[in-house]
């Protein structure tokens, strides 16, 4: 049996390190797609600590996301330096912040952020903690569009451009790299930083689960009055589940302001906090392989949408837009699949056993 397991993880390895080099024949486009499903498998692997392990539904979980993002954006972009003249004399070839510097600010700053969120919310559960979470995560958006007045700091809706690309041991991930004759395109090189991330993030995540912390988590989400009985400090673990997954969004947003170049505002929408409970809610809550699975579908299946939108749309004569055609396929899709399976696509089997001895 651990034979097999490893021939599977040897086989999947190798698999994910080739994936980048067939797309990129096909066009950018495709690896652009990969790329991003990775960052939305981290956001979810974040968001699973809060919702899947400590069981508290969080909808504001973008706003750690926008957090990393414009960290990363002013600290590794001329913003600052045109804005303000002091830090322009202080820093005369511009900021250009290394990722060593960075990545653990974005990871401070979010986690901060989500302690301060995690500490008037303690005493809310269900309905009342979510919409309490989503007006913070709208909060954030709103603060980020409008303080460009009476001192620039964001940019407001305008957003932060010319965002360095990343940079260390002398490759620029910017640039495409050229190995032997054979070129690896920038896409391709922020593909394996950010499956060296996950992989990283799911180990974290697996020895959480099978830590103590871990198991008082899920105590509290089975049941928090019996957990405190039990001798369980509630409060600092909940902010503890708060802290760590906020960590998560901080490092993924970062990443997506050095990939993307340019963010702003509308990137940050309420409509991404409640894609990546989805992505979490849809795959199996609380079990890494079914999170990993419903964030690449959630994740890709719009962009691949795409390609099928179009020649429907050109079917009916055009009277179909293409775009409200493409998400009425997503719903039909994630509605089927809730009737089919309500634990989820790949839901925990520890979780599955218990519910089949409970019915017995």
């Amino acid at each position: 049996m651990k034979q097999q397991k490893i021939v599977v993880f040897l086989l999947a390895a190798v698999g994910l390190l080739v994936l980048p080099l067939a797309l990129q024949s096909f066009g950018n486009a495709w690896v652009r797609i990969a790329d991003m499903a990775l960052l939305y498998v981290l956001l979810s692997l974040g968001l699973n600590i809060v919702v899947g392990y400590a069981g508290l539904l969080d909808l504001g979980y973008v706003a750690f996301f926008a957090i990393g993002a414009y960290m990363f954006g002013l600290l590794g972009s001329p913003h600052l330096t045109d804005t303000f003249p002091v830090i322009a004399a202080m820093f005369p070839q511009g900021m250009h912040t290394p990722l060593w510097v960075v990545l653990p600010l974005a990871a401070g700053l979010a986690g901060v952020f989500g302690i301060l969120l995690g500490a008037p919310t303690l005493r809310l559960r269900g309905d009342y903690l979510a919409i309490v979470t989503l007006g913070f995560g709208e909060i954030i958006r709103v603060f980020l569009n409008n303080l460009d007045y009476p001192v620039n700091i964001t940019n407001g809706p305008k957003g932060v451009s010319q965002i360095d690309s990343l940079h260390f041991f002398g490759l620029d991930l910017g640039k495409k790299l050229s190995i032997g004759g054979f070129d690896l395109m920038s896409v391709s090189l922020y593909y394996y930083l950010f499956l060296v991330l996950v992989v990283v993030s799911v180990v974290i995540c697996h020895r959480l689960e099978l830590s103590r912390v871990g198991r008082a988590w899920m105590a509290i989400r089975e049941d928090e009055i019996a957990a405190k009985a039990m001798g369980i400090n509630t409060r600092n673990l909940k902010l503890l589940a708060f802290g760590m997954g906020a960590t998560f969004g901080g490092v993924s947003g970062a990443m997506f302001a050095a990939f993307q170049g340019f963010i702003s505002p509308e990137s940050f929408s309420l409509m991404e906090s409640v894609m990546i409970v989805a992505m979490v809610v849809l795959g199996g809550v609380g079990y890494l392989p079914g999170v990993i699975l419903g964030a690449v579908l959630l994740s890709a299946l719009p962009e691949v949408l795409r390609y099928v939108a179009g020649p429907l749309q050109a079917m009916t004569g055009g009277r179909l837009d293409s775009a409200i055609l493409r998400q009425l396929l997503i719903a039909l899709a994630m509605i089927s699949i809730m009737l089919l399976r309500p634990r989820g696509l790949w839901p925990s089997p520890e979780h599955g056993k218990s519910l089949a001895n409970a019915k017995t």
